[in-house]
């Protein structure tokens, strides 16, 4: 049995809202859809989404990674096979993090249903719910407010505050929120590299001192600076979560180095798939670090591989695995879905989806 084909999908399909943070501005997901195909037809999905701001990657870039490089090298190789196919993926090029992360993401979810299992039983799991987060976008405190609300409503129990944008107004923001949803409700906050080492410290310091009850704080300066994110760490008492400034292992160690964080955010996209995905996750724990799976803004099909992950390995924090709620419609046919603020895996094989869903 062989890899018979491998197909690319470019897809965009629109948020219901708006989603705002310090970094950018989406009213879509873009995505590059891909599809491992064997010789008897079955196909597994994978995708790369393009987050300019975040990771680089473009719709167009990962395509042509996949198609001129990726797609060569793995037609009519054995998908069962799935360790050195994957191995081989990682080593074939340099970067280009989503689009490896899409193609070993097919391959999983091929592997997977040529067995028929969930992705979730062949990487070592069984749950199929998988509790998450629910983010706030960016905006002034009465809008939070408002939207957090709006939120625990719907169910949540653990929101994350997009703040950043303005130092000067962020404890007032997560004021707001904190008296708009009361002390049951888990609120973590993504600054999403707002602040400078010296901001962060002030902000996280009246935190503190307002007795406010936050879990976390992610990624609260550029993630170019370590020597800043280890000193933050080293003078607040909350948390501090690593995102940007990890995407692969060899950050993490750094990260490790400096005593930079205490828990870290890993995404398929960020890190190139779910064998890399294993490996932060082992060499977190390994080190005492906290973890978190989290996703950018991506379809159900990413969505799935995440939360399949956070099944199967466990984290020490609810999943920020939400991109998918905000989509106005599913793109896809079959796929994971919401209910109770968790993300409920298929039982059918695989991730379940089936295919992309056309107007």
């Amino acid at each position: 049995m062989s890899i018979a084909e491998i197909r690319t999908h470019r897809l965009t399909a629109p948020l219901h809202t708006p989603f705002t943070t310090a970094l950018r501005r989406a009213t879509t997901v873009d995505t590059l859809v891909v599809e491992v195909v064997d010789a008897d037809g079955r196909s597994g999905f994978g995708e790369a989404p393009q987050v300019w701001q975040v990771t680089g990657a473009s719709i167009a870039g990962s395509e042509a990674c996949v198609r001129d490089l990726l797609a060569p090298l793995l037609t009519g190789r054995d998908p069962d096979d799935l360790v050195a196919r994957c191995r081989e993926v990682q080593r074939a090029v340099a970067g280009n993090e989503a689009a490896k992360a899409a193609v070993d993401v097919a391959l999983h979810d091929l592997a997977a249903r040529r067995i028929g299992v969930p992705l979730v039983r062949l990487l070592g799991g069984t749950a199929l719910r998988v509790p998450t987060d629910v983010t706030l976008s960016a905006g002034e405190a009465g809008a939070l407010a408002e939207a957090a609300t709006a939120r625990v409503r719907d169910g949540f129990g653990v929101l994350k505050v997009k703040v950043g944008t303005d130092a000067a107004g962020d404890v007032a923001r997560v004021r707001a929120v904190r008296a708009a949803v009361g002390p049951g409700v888990g609120l973590r906050l993504d600054a999403n590299q707002g602040w400078s080492p010296r901001e962060a410290v002030r902000v996280i310091t009246a935190l503190e001192d307002a007795g406010l009850g936050i879990e976390l704080v992610e990624q609260p300066v550029p993630k170019w600076d370590l020597d800043g994110l280890a000193w933050v760490s080293d003078r607040v008492g909350l948390p501090i979560l690593a995102d940007k400034a990890v995407f692969g292992p060899r950050d993490l160690v750094e990260v490790i180095r400096r005593r930079a964080a205490d828990m870290v955010n890993v995404k398929l996209a960020k890190c190139g798939g779910l064998g890399p995905a294993r490996t932060l996750l082992a060499l977190a724990e390994a080190h005492g670090m906290g973890t978190v799976v989290g996703s950018m803004m991506e379809s159900p099909i990413g969505i799935a591989a995440a939360a399949s992950l956070a099944a199967a390995h466990g984290t020490t924090a609810v999943a920020d695995l939400d991109a998918a709620w905000w989509l106005a419609s599913s793109p896809v046919r079959g796929g994971p879905w919401y209910r109770d603020a968790c993300v409920m895996l298929p039982a059918e094989p695989g991730t379940g989806v089936v295919g992309l869903s056309r107007p």
